[in-house]
């Protein structure tokens, strides 16, 4: 099986390509486990899957000037926006899936960090509805 180093992630929110300010895209998901042991079990837990949820993690390199990263994201505070995100941004196959949905942006830190550090902006956003994978 090949490996692969990441090198071009893609990243759009809400149909803008932000993979030039994107350093890190980190895309999770899971699904609730429900117990439904019963005596009949003989002492073993038996589990369901219950609701799937997931979480886009992204950190930026932020920029102030006009048009750029934080002109984007402030406006959609509060709203839930389309995502894309792939391992690279080539064309979408089957060794290159995109996954895409929705996420609510819930916050935003246009400010953090420490003297001497460059304006990096970590932000996780929870996944709204159902999140799909293509090839094609």
């Amino acid at each position: 099986m090949p490996k692969m180093v990441l090198l071009a992630q893609y990243l759009s929110l809400n149909g803008t390509n932000l993979s030039d300010d994107t350093r890190k895209a980190e895309l999770t998901f899971e699904v609730e486990d429900k117990d439904v042991t019963t005596y009949g079990s003989l002492g073993w837990k038996v589990l369901l899957g219950g609701l799937k949820s997931g979480e886009l993690s992204v950190e930026f390199l932020n920029d102030f000037a006009a048009t750029k990263l934080d002109s984007i994201m402030w406006p959609l505070l509060g709203t839930v926006v389309a995502f894309e995100v792939r391992a690279d941004a080539g064309a979408v196959s089957t060794s290159n899936p995109k996954y895409t949905g929705s996420v609510l942006i819930n916050g935003w830190n246009p400010i953090e960090g420490s003297i001497g550090d460059e304006a990096s902006v970590s932000v996780g956003y929870p996944t709204s509805g159902a999140v799909t994978r293509a090839t094609s």
